[in-house]
């Protein structure tokens, strides 16, 4: 799971996936593609690792 940081609502759909096409029409693609990738990378950083437990009763 990611931490999401004020900021980054505009780099991510409703359901927490990320936009891969650029809001403005008229924005560069590759321009968008690349701040994607270090929004993502981001993510990678401030990820920790869980562990989960589930028991069956």
């Amino acid at each position: 799971m990611s931490i999401l940081r004020p900021g980054d609502e505009k780099f991510h759909y409703s359901d927490g996936s990320h936009k891969w096409i650029p809001p403005d029409p008229d924005y560069d693609q590759e321009v968008w593609d690349e701040q994607v990738r270090q929004h993502k990378d981001g993510h990678l950083r401030n990820e920790q690792p869980k562990v989960r437990i589930q028991r069956l009763v």
